[in-house]
């Protein structure tokens, strides 16, 4: 992730493969910019974009159904869903509404990568 582009980068500048094991993907897809869900979504992404990086994620967003993206084809999306991806590239949530960054930092903070990251974190500043 270079500093022009920042932690929000849209599904035709970037291919999941291109996080594998470098940052947990968050994918928002949607049929518009303007479905209340995406906006509502983005809104809730962008008042805690710091929780998000903290975790390593990048945050993909489609709202382009028609110039089919090598993101949305792979997830399959169809309206409104919510993916969190693993750093392996496995699906960790599909969700069909807005989630908090509250949620979805719980979700990430589950997986075993991440609590190994976190440990790391502690053992380096002792």
């Amino acid at each position: 992730m270079s500093e022009t582009t920042g932690p929000i980068l849209e599904a035709d500048q970037t291919t999941l493969e291109e996080w594998l094991w470098i940052r947990r993907p968050l994918v928002v897809f949607a049929d518009s910019p303007a479905d209340p869900r995406y906006v509502q979504q983005m809104q809730f992404i962008t008042e805690r974009l710091d929780a998000l990086v903290d975790r390593d994620v990048v945050v993909i967003t489609d709202t382009d159904p028609s110039a089919r993206s090598s993101v949305r084809t792979k997830l399959r999306a169809r309206g409104f869903m919510l993916a969190i991806l693993a750093k392996d590239g496995t699906i960790v949530a599909r969700k069909p509404s807005p989630w908090s960054v509250r949620e979805i930092s719980r979700s990430i903070d589950k997986l075993p990568l991440r609590q190994q990251e976190v440990r790391d974190r502690r053992a380096a500043t002792n």
